[in-house]
């Protein structure tokens, strides 16, 4: 069965992710965006950022070691988690976004609510991160087309208190396209232009564990169906399994940022166009790391081709003047 996605839109016509800054359209390197959680229920983080001030403080800190872009989210979508009050939701959300907005943040919001979303955008947003794909809220869709924002739509099978439960695939590489693929067409059909869309394969979502493995080896092809690719990798729970004591305690969340970074790197050389994560330092040095190589790749290459190319020329000047010799013999 094909599951590829095709990117090429026909009816497209902005210009890739035009709510974004031309400079994180089509990037020279991968991005990194830096969370920004303002819940008191986070597992990664325990509530640090709760409050407002904290959490732009936080976003402040983050832009200043690196960040391209800061992703700010009011509900918390760690396994378990149940859901917040939509009003609770814009409380928490709505004032830093428009507080980082004014320090000159490239923001996206974190939510599945079109509410949200809208609300959000309206305050400076230019990016919507949805975790369900457009699938926990059918007025999300309508909203990112009406609004042009950019929107990353995830591979999602079910809210935080269920999802575990829907770790189950035949071939999860091709199972998460082909799944994605459906989340396209249902954009598409809502009227949200492809130049829109980034795709994220939902890593630890419906994906407790091994899952998660296939999805990173194999990211270049997700990455060759033509969209944007967003990573989140940052502190799951596969990592802290990975990186697990000798008594096969997993490894706290802060205690996988070293792994994290690690994910960044090979996340970054496989050309996702963003990674997401917790602490920036580690995944700014990654993806200036993964740029490098994969320009020394990419001069090898050529470099091959232009020797290939050059070895012929000699081969056949050679042969050519053999060949006036022998007549000339004659």
């Amino acid at each position: 069965m094909d599951t590829r996605v095709d990117a090429r839109g026909a009816g497209r016509e902005r210009p890739r992710l035009a709510a974004l800054p031309v400079a994180l359209r089509v990037p020279a390197r991968t991005l990194v965006m830096g969370v920004v959680n303002v819940t008191p229920d986070s597992f990664s983080d325990g509530g640090r950022w709760f409050d407002a001030d904290a959490a732009v403080a936080r976003g402040l800190r983050l832009l200043d070691e690196g960040a391209d872009l800061l992703d700010v989210g009011g509900e918390s979508t760690r396994p378990g988690a149940g859901r917040v009050p939509v009003a609770e939701e814009l409380a928490r959300v709505l004032p830093v976004v428009e507080r980082l907005t004014a320090h000159g943040a490239v923001v996206s919001v974190d939510t599945t609510r079109a509410s949200v979303a809208e609300q959000a955008v309206d305050r400076g947003a230019v990016l919507v991160n949805d975790v369900s794909g457009g699938m926990a809220d059918p007025d999300m869709a309508p909203v990112v087309a009406r609004t042009g924002a950019a929107y990353v739509a995830m591979h999602w099978r079910g809210h935080a208190d269920v999802m575990d439960a829907h770790d189950v695939y035949d071939d999860v590489v091709a199972d998460v396209r082909r799944e994605l693929a459906q989340r396209v067409d249902a954009l598409r059909a809502a009227g949200v232009d492809d130049g829109q869309v980034v795709l994220d394969p939902g890593l630890g979502f419906a994906k407790t564990g091994e899952s998660n493995w296939p999805l990173l080896a194999r990211l270049p092809r997700l990455v060759a169906d033509g969209y944007p690719v967003l990573v989140g990798a940052s502190r799951k729970r596969f990592l802290g399994h990975l990186m697990a004591g000798p008594d096969g305690t997993p490894a706290a969340p802060e205690a996988r940022d070293d792994a994290t970074a690690a994910v960044t790197a090979l996340a970054a050389a496989a050309g996702a166009w963003a990674v997401r994560v917790h602490e920036v330092a580690a995944s700014v040095a990654a993806v200036r790391v993964a740029a490098r190589w994969r320009a020394a790749q990419d001069d090898a290459t050529a470099g091959h081709a232009t020797a290939g190319h050059a070895t012929g020329q000699h081969v056949t000047g050679r042969r050519a003047t053999e060949r006036a010799a022998q007549g000339g013999a004659r």
